[in-house]
């Protein structure tokens, strides 16, 4: 899940203090800037009992066996027209790398702010670090930091923004860059079979000059977790988002059925989720989840958040075959997805709704 907010460059000023300064200047309030009354929290309670939402755990592997998926291909097609979102296992990352991986956002997060803001984004732009854009006046702002760098293509990374302390920070976040592709093809094929399609229907539209960017997503302990987000509620403007949740603290929160559900966590698995650009794809039949994330006021948590998304010139449109006199198509060809994005978050509309025919 992104756990983010889409990208905007329409900012108004940036923030004089990163959520992490503030936590420690006071540690009982928090800003009324942050605080979520409640009919724009995404609706009850932020403190009420969730029951847990049961996120099938499906088998790369065995997804990129022509020959013996079947039974996850069928396991991978119900979850993505339900909960829109998996926990990938045997994706063919080690624990220790993952490991590895957060403990070097850990470490990066742990610098003294004099460090970090070295890799301070600039007003108007996404990369970097730091935390929300504020784009209007009255804008409620995430409990979060974050540090967002564009991975691929590689010559459109910005190295400037990629911290060199820790020393190994580079280098780990280049290797988790190239396992990446590989686990996103056998989904996008996988996906496909699912549904009855020749496997490179949606690598087609996801086209050979996509973007993948990485967001770690800090979120330090909060005095208020009944009236303070993490995140706020959205879908993603992705095709696919990869998730690599923290090992230990839970947050993050899925909207089925009116209902909000706690996500659980699973030791080394990937979360995925469906983004707008695959539901458009498959015509409405894979669902894009809202999710939130929730505060904590006893623990810290950090996740890294990959999306994969399109180039903005390519045309997305839901396949063909999808379409027929049960299944009416859904949603007009669109380009360009993640600035109509943009465009009906900041008014507080479900963005795919500008997609729909």
């Amino acid at each position: 899940m992104a756990e983010a907010e889409p990208l905007c460059p329409i900012e108004l000023r940036p923030q004089p203090k990163t959520v992490q300064e503030l936590a420690a200047i006071d540690g009982k309030e928090v800003p009324e800037r942050y605080i979520h009354k409640a009919d724009n929290n995404g609706g009850g309670a932020l403190d009420a009992p969730f029951p847990v939402l049961d996120v099938p755990t499906v088998d790369l592997q065995l997804l990129a066996s022509s020959s013996s998926g079947g039974e996850e291909l069928e396991k991978l097609r119900s979850a993505l027209s339900s909960c829109g979102c998996i926990q990938a296992i045997n994706h063919g990352i080690t624990s220790a790398f993952l490991d590895t991986l957060q403990e070097v956002a850990r470490q990066f997060f742990a610098l003294p702010s004099e460090e970090k803001k070295k890799y301070s984004r600039e007003i108007g732009s996404i990369e970097g670090y730091g935390n929300d854009m504020i784009l209007t006046e009255h804008q409620i702002l995430d409990w979060t930091d974050r540090l967002y760098l564009i991975l691929s293509p590689e010559d459109k990374r910005m190295l400037k923004f990629w911290p060199e302390n820790p020393e190994s920070f580079r280098r780990i976040l280049h290797e988790y860059s190239m396992k990446l592709p590989v686990i996103l093809e056998v989904l996008l094929k996988a996906m496909a079979r699912s549904l009855n399609l020749e496997e490179n229907q949606f690598l087609r539209q996801y086209g050979d000059r996509a973007t993948m960017q990485a967001r770690f997503n800090f979120y330090p302990i909060c005095p208020r977790p009944d009236l303070v987000l993490g995140v706020k509620p959205h879908a993603d403007g992705s095709a696919i988002t990869l998730l690599l949740q923290d090992k230990e603290v839970k947050g993050l929160q899925v909207l089925k059925d009116d209902q909000w559900f706690n996500v659980p966590i699973v030791p080394q698995a990937l979360l995925i989720n469906v983004g707008d650009q695959l539901e458009i794809m498959t015509n409405g039949i894979f669902k894009s989840p809202v999710h939130r994330v929730l505060t904590n006021s006893e623990k810290e948590r950090i996740t890294l958040a990959v999306f994969c998304l399109p180039h903005p010139d390519q045309e997305i449109q839901p396949v063909e075959e999808l379409i027929n006199e049960t299944n009416p198509r859904l949603y007009k060809k669109v380009k360009d997805y993640v600035s109509l994005f943009f465009q009906y978050y900041q008014q507080g509309r479900k963005p795919i709704e500008a997609a729909l025919l």
